[in-house]
């Protein structure tokens, strides 16, 4: 298994189109990760979550990071109590 199979199939991109050359592969999935990257900030930020760090964690696991940020539930603010 050469680096051109693995990376399509990691990335996904071998279940939908098996019969992408290098090139191709490589520029879609550097495409598809950028996005994957804006929409972990943007996700991150409406869960409460790090932007910075869940931007990045798209930028380099793409799909994989978007798929664990869906799954993890959204963090709530601590709630402060009135010292009575």
């Amino acid at each position: 298994m050469n680096f051109h199979a693995i990376l399509g199939y990691l990335s996904g991109l071998y279940f939908i189109k098996a019969d992408l050359d290098a090139s191709t592969l490589l520029r879609t999935v550097a495409l598809i990760h950028i996005f994957d990257a804006m929409l972990c900030g943007l996700i991150a930020g409406q869960n409460g979550r790090n932007k910075k760090i869940w931007s990045a964690a798209g930028l380099c696991l793409g799909i994989w990071a978007l798929a664990t940020l869906f799954l993890l539930p959204a963090k709530r603010p601590a709630i402060k109590r009135a010292a009575d």
